[in-house]
């Protein structure tokens, strides 16, 4: 049982998968985004070999908790990928994932150019990796 995560952003959509247990999260791919039918196509494929079973996906609140008009864009693409993959979705608070992932990359000793290459992909496994151990910290309750 897998579990897909994203980071959906205007230009690129992050990419995660989970191991088969549940415990983390691998980047998969990012999405150049184009057009909703093939934005929805490409996540189709880089989401089948994994065939995961729910889908989370970041939303972008402000800081004091309410949503934005980013947010309110990421919910309307969510109900569609939700239509078009056929798999529940989850809704998982991102707020500083990207910094998180940027920190990462920065002690990982990227160059600016390879970070930017690759942001979108760790902010996804941030923001599944955060589940993840939401789950394992309900489990071990």
């Amino acid at each position: 049982m897998r579990i897909g995560g994203l980071d959906i952003g205007d230009r690129r959509i992050g990419v995660a998968i989970s191991d088969e247990y549940g415990w983390t999260a691998q980047g998969v791919d990012v999405v150049q985004r184009t057009q909703l039918d093939k934005d929805l196509e490409a996540l189709r494929a880089a989401l089948a070999p994994f065939a995961p079973t729910t889908i989370v996906i970041g939303l972008p609140k402000n800081m004091n908790g309410s949503l934005g008009p980013q947010a309110e864009k990421v919910l309307a693409f969510a109900r569609q990928v939700e239509q078009a993959l056929a798999v529940p979705i989850v809704m998982w608070d991102e707020r500083l994932s990207t910094v998180g992932a940027e920190r990462v990359l920065l002690e990982a000793d990227l160059s600016r150019a390879k970070r930017r290459k690759v942001i979108d992909k760790a902010a996804a496994v941030f923001i599944l990796q955060g589940y993840l151990d939401s789950l394992q910290f309900a489990r071990d309750r």
